[in-house]
């Protein structure tokens, strides 16, 4: 008796490319990529375009923070950042009354440098809480807190009026300065 050879049984492979690109295609258009958002912040213009602005020293408030992520602010060192936002709030609403303070609030620029080895964490919260007291000092020049001033609408224009009214005057000068290099 002879054995009958069972034939091996081929799957016609020709439409499995087709299935996977339509599958490719399926998940790319179906799946929704997640966008971080960052720190916003306007960049400086070209070197070529640029104007350096003189600065008198009693209207520059500033603030270091060092690679061992430690804070150097108005030459005192800080454990944290405890009653920065009030030194802020005062340093920019001077108006001449103390002579060591700005001299005004649109001459009043806050100075922010980091070394090359500080954690942006520490960076993030020190642009925090200088950004806050700006808020704060908008919102209490039109009534509202700094969550409700922050919360009005560009598109609106009663609140668009408000933002105005808040900022006038008081321009935010932030300068986040150039870091240093670190031995």
């Amino acid at each position: 008796m002879k054995l009958k050879k069972r034939e091996v049984q081929e799957i016609n492979t020709g439409s499995m490319a087709d299935i996977a690109f339509l599958l490719l295609i399926f998940f790319l258009v179906s799946t929704t990529i997640l966008q971080e958002k960052g720190v916003s912040l306007k960049l400086p213009p070209e070197p070529e375009d640029q104007e350096i602005a003189e600065i008198h020293d009693r209207n520059l408030y500033k603030i270091l923070v060092n690679s061992s992520n430690q804070y150097l602010i108005e030459d005192q060192r800080r454990d944290n950042l405890t009653g920065l936002r009030e030194e802020v709030k005062a340093f920019v609403m001077n108006n001449s009354i103390d002579p060591a303070l700005s001299v005004s609030p649109d001459k009043a620029t806050i100075s922010i440098k980091t070394s090359r080895g500080t954690d942006y964490k520490y960076f993030i919260a020190v642009l925090d809480e200088v950004k806050e007291a700006y808020y704060e000092i908008y919102g209490a020049r039109v009534g509202m807190s700094s969550e409700d001033y922050r919360a009005l609408d560009l598109d609106k224009p009663t609140e668009r009026d408000l933002i105005s009214r808040g900022k006038d005057g008081i321009p935010m000068n932030i300068s986040i300065a150039q870091p240093e290099k670190t031995l």
